[in-house]
């Protein structure tokens, strides 16, 4: 069974969802914490308008959903902190609006847009070693503006009042963190697609949240469940021959099912 490390495509793969799980632990933990999922799902679907977009101008789609998911982050985050908009009606408007460009620009190209498919449901056996180059860079991005931000986020993430009496720039510190989640979202895009990004980008941290409440143990345990998920997913998903993205979700969720039902066990005792 070992000898499927022979292949490149599987070493890239791993190297693809431990560099994704790594991201995901991290932004994770702040998604779950904050209780963000619903803007993270947002987001996740706004980057098909950079996909498309990238289709478009004839560049890798993975930068323009970059470019573009940050964009929208920001605006996002803008619009709810200063124009004092529902954080709902936005989550409803960019999540529809970023799939219908990203139609209306996949439209517009000429000729025939190749993997889109696995833009939408991710394929990780297919990550091209460009990508994992470009997944590196933003995982050390992601790591060293969590590092030297830490204490401000964690105050951020648990109490935004007692943050903004400390005279901390909660707005700043706001959009960072979407931008940060922004920049996680482009790399699960190739893990597991656009449509199953929220599940990767939050079940490992709710698992880890069900044994912790400290912010950097919540992060190291969310991180080492992404890698065993990730990593069973890929190898149930060559052996079974299924998508690989989906079987990521699936085995996420079934341990997600299980970490429920012990602790609902563990609590009835």
């Amino acid at each position: 069974m070992f000898e499927v490390l022979g292949y490149e495509f599987f070493r890239n793969a791993l190297a693809a969802g431990v560099l994704a799980s790594v991201a995901c632990g991290i932004i994770g933990t702040y998604v779950v914490v904050r209780r963000m999922v619903s803007v993270s799902g947002g987001i996740s679907h706004a980057a098909f308008g950079g996909i498309g977009l990238g289709y478009f101008l004839g560049i890798d789609p993975l930068i323009g959903a970059t470019g573009f998911t940050v964009a929208t982050a920001l605006g996002m985050g803008t619009l709810q902190l200063r124009a004092r908009q529902q954080m709902d009606t936005l989550i409803g408007a960019v999540w529809a609006a970023g799939m219908a460009i990203g139609i209306l620009f996949v439209y517009l190209t000429p000729g025939f847009a190749p993997d889109l498919f696995s833009y939408l449901f991710g394929n990780i056996l297919l990550v091209p070693r460009g990508d994992i180059l470009l997944m590196a860079v933003l995982v050390v991005i992601i790591i060293a503006v969590v590092a030297y931000f830490y204490r401000e986020l964690q105050a951020v993430t648990f109490d935004p009042d007692y943050a903004t009496v400390m005279d901390l720039p909660v707005e700043r510190l706001s959009l960072l963190l979407l931008v940060l989640i922004a920049l996680t979202v482009v790399m699960l895009i190739r893990v597991v697609g656009i449509i199953l990004v929220i599940a990767l980008l939050t079940l490992p941290a709710a698992i880890s949240r069900l044994y912790t409440f400290r912010i950097r143990s919540m992060m190291l345990l969310a991180v080492a469940l992404g890698i065993i998920f990730t990593v069973a997913g890929i190898w149930l998903s060559y052996l079974a021959n299924v998508p690989s993205g989906a079987t990521i979700i699936l085995v996420s969720t079934l341990a997600y099912a299980g970490a429920l039902g012990v602790e609902h066990l563990r609590q009835g005792d």
